[in-house]
């Protein structure tokens, strides 16, 4: 079974709801479920058109380059893009690439989710966390770091557990 995040954070919300969304069963959707879903792609459809128009053209991709091509990659920001590894499965909203100042040190990939909501959970750090795996996964690079929207003053969160 692939484990999408969809999947992953209707589980953190409620096991039953998502053994049955696995399993395609559609349940009636509240009024205020609808909204609070409406409010959450607005806020991201609108994080990432910032994103995009704060960035130089040439530095954005809706795409991330294969594993041999990364050491070559130009671009500073990927927006909507689509990773998969063979167990999970997750669209994130933006990857940051951070290029080292040293030489002989590689670029950092940091997944960037936008948050609607004014705090910032457990399910959100769990759901940054899928992101970053699901990146390590596809990249076959180890993703440390990841990076909620609420403001550029909110520090990275680490996703790898601390030895």
């Amino acid at each position: 079974m692939l484990i999408t995040s969809a999947l992953f954070e209707a589980y953190l919300k409620c096991p039953t709801k998502c053994l049955l969304r696995s399993q395609g069963e559609q349940g009636a959707e509240n009024a205020y479920a609808e909204w609070i879903r409406m409010k959450g792609e607005s806020y991201r459809g609108n994080g990432v058109q910032r994103l995009r128009e704060g960035m130089p053209r040439e530095e954005c991709t809706d795409r991330l380059p294969s594993t041999k091509a990364l050491g070559a990659a130009t671009w500073r920001l990927a927006l909507d893009v689509r990773v998969v590894s063979p167990d999970c499965e997750s669209t994130l909203e933006a990857v940051e690439r951070i290029s080292s100042a040293q030489r002989n040190e590689s670029a950092q990939f940091i997944p960037i989710r936008f948050i609607s909501n004014n705090k910032f959970t457990t399910d959100d750090k769990l759901l940054i966390g899928l992101d970053a795996v699901v990146l390590s996964v596809q990249l076959g690079y180890l993703v440390v770091w990841g990076r909620s929207s609420m403001g550029t003053s909110t520090p990275p969160i680490r996703c790898k557990p601390r030895n």
